[in-house]
């Protein structure tokens, strides 16, 4: 059966099944040679050398001590991770995404009378789907609010304490269309001349949520939202402990940089996002039903992809992960 995953701009990718596991170093010989117990062991097949793998035979509702260590190992590594075929209440998703730490409330406040409560309070509803099961109306205000999905961000970086990882499960799916794409922040910082990362070191950026809803033309904040939405401080660039590694951390959430002219902030900001999502940099998730996809988002942006909204269902919940403190 083929794989689930696929990189834009390329024909194909490397084939490899990898086991990765958290065992005592005694124990690296017998791991090679495959023969350790099944609960133990990862495997993995990347999109790339080091963005995006497929996790195969995993119950995400059954996971061994051993076994969420190599997830969190392989989280690390990848940044982007793609459990197909899993069968998850909402009870279940939310106690996965916890093992990486503390959870998110869902941000239904800001959906006045579309609000939803469909969702328990850890899960954020991103479909397009109602309390009554129906297609939104076309002047929902949780419609027009999600348009702005189809940026490129990452979440909740407009929270003082912006998101780690985000954790995405597939219940309905579109038969056309509503994809995620994903850019690898990393690579694309890894990517550039060392003069541009020295200078982009310093640099502090200003989030909030009203940056990428007006970039779609929405402004109908009420001042309340506002006062709640004031911009908060993050790195331009970020160093994770946990991989080694230097990264861009840019969201179309950014409305300026300290001590820049808004207009130069701006440009810079398009400039960098443009170069982080060529496509040697990009994963696309084509998603099927039972797909949970896990990404970090200190490392990573993501966007939706269009399709029919007002023809076809998406029913997509995500639990969202706090990071442990402000990035500055």
């Amino acid at each position: 059966m083929p794989s689930r995953c696929a990189r834009d701009g390329a024909n194909s990718y490397q084939h490899l099944r990898l086991r990765l596991s958290i065992v005592p170093p005694w124990q690296d010989e017998i791991a090679e040679q495959g023969v350790l117990p099944r609960s133990n062991t990862l495997i993995l097949e990347p999109v790339g050398k080091a963005f995006g793998a497929e996790v195969a035979e995993v119950d995400l509702r059954d996971l061994t001590k051993e076994l969420l260590g190599a997830v969190r190992e392989a989280f690390s590594q990848y940044a982007v991770l793609v459990f197909p075929d899993q069968d998850l209440s909402q009870e279940d998703q939310a106690k996965f995404a916890a093992y990486f730490g503390p959870l998110e409330a869902a941000p239904s406040a800001i959906y006045q009378d579309d609000a939803r409560q469909r969702m328990q309070r850890d899960i954020t509803d991103v479909s397009n789907i109602d309390d009554d099961g129906q297609l939104w109306r076309p002047d929902s205000r949780v419609r027009q609010l999600q348009v702005a999905n189809k940026l490129w961000h990452t979440d909740s970086s407009f929270k003082h304490v912006p998101a780690l990882a985000s954790c995405l499960y597939a219940r309905v799916v579109p038969p056309v269309g509503g994809h995620t794409a994903f850019a690898d922040l990393r690579g694309a910082y890894d990517a550039l001349p060392t003069d541009r990362q020295a200078y982009l070191k310093p640099l502090i950026a200003r989030h909030t949520l009203m940056a990428s809803r007006r970039r779609m033309g929405f402004d109908d904040f009420t001042a309340d939202e506002a006062k709640a939405m004031q911009a908060v401080p993050q790195r331009l660039v970020r160093f994770l402990e946990d991989a080694g590694r230097e990264t861009l951390y840019l969201a179309s959430h950014i409305e300026g940089i300290d001590g820049m002219d808004a207009d130069a902030a701006m440009h810079l900001v398009d400039e960098l996002i443009a170069h982080a999502t060529q496509p040697v940099f990009i994963y696309r998730h084509r998603w099927r039903v039972g797909d949970l996809v896990l990404w970090d988002n200190r490392c990573t942006m993501h966007r939706a992809t269009p399709f029919d909204d007002m023809r076809w269902g998406r029913d997509l919940h995500r639990a969202t992960v706090s990071d442990v403190a402000n990035t500055v």
